[in-house]
Formats: structure tokens, C-alpha cells, sequence
């Protein structure tokens, strides 16, 4: 799909919102005890985030490891963004992951506040990088 610069441009805005509309998301399921819910919405913010950087460096992909592949190669290898950011979305997919298809999966709420306060910067750290 070949997007003009407008719609690129309108895209990109729309994923940010995306993100940070999460933010209050996982702040609400924190609040109520929604420990496995906010660890997923988590990690979709700042998939969110990822979209609109790659929407901005005309990358597209619809395979969540290609587009943090594509995210560690090309910012944080390059020096671009500093790698504790590539540290936190790979850890936030991981666990991700295993809360959506493992059994029995619990986080605590100091492990979840501090994947919220991870998603907060990385978010932030995207969103100063594209200067939205």
C-alpha cells in the first residue's frame, strides 16, 4: 500500500494517540488488580509507538519480531536510541507473550509498575525521536 505523505503523516499521528491512550488503559487495569491485562496492553503501547517509527521510515510489516527485529537493527545497533529501549520491548514482548499463551502465568505489581514505567519512557523515547 502506497500512502501519500498526508495519510503517512495522519497514520503516524494515529498510532502515537494509540499509545498514549494505552497508558491510561494500563493505569486503570493496575488500579484493579488487572496485573496479566496491563502486562499485554503494555507491550501493545509501545507496539504502537514502533508502528508509527516505522510508518515514519516507510517500513511495514505485520509480524510483531520483525518490526522489534527491524527496530534493534536499525536504531538501537546503529546507536540511534540508546539500547536499554531495545532491552525494554523485547523483555515486554517476552512476557507478553508468555502471559497470552502460558498457563498459569502471574506477575506482581512491583514487576508490572516498573514494565509501566518502561512503557511510559518508551513511548516518550519515540515520540522525541520523531518530534510528535
Amino acid at each position: 500500500m502506497t500512502l501519500s505523505d498526508e495519510d503517512r503523516f495522519e497514520l503516524i499521528k494515529h498510532r502515537i494517540e494509540q499509545a498514549d491512550d494505552t497508558i491510561a488503559d494500563v493505569q486503570l487495569l493496575i488500579e484493579n488488580k488487572r496485573l496479566r491485562a496491563a502486562v499485554n496492553r503494555i507491550y501493545y503501547g509501545m507496539f504502537y509507538a514502533l508502528l508509527a517509527l516505522a510508518l515514519a521510515f516507510k517500513f511495514e510489516s505485520s509480524k510483531h519480531t520483525q518490526l522489534i527485529g527491524w527496530f534493534n537493527k536499525n536504531f538501537i545497533h546503529e546507536g540511534k536510541i540508546d539500547e536499554r529501549f531495545g532491552k525494554i520491548i523485547n523483555k515486554a514482548f517476552n512476557r507478553r507473550t508468555k502471559s497470552d499463551y502460558d498457563t498459569f502465568v502471574k506477575f506482581d505489581k512491583e514487576t508490572v509498575d516498573e514494565m509501566f514505567d518502561e512503557m511510559k519512557e518508551f513511548i516518550s523515547e519515540i515520540k522525541d525521536f520523531l518530534n510528535v
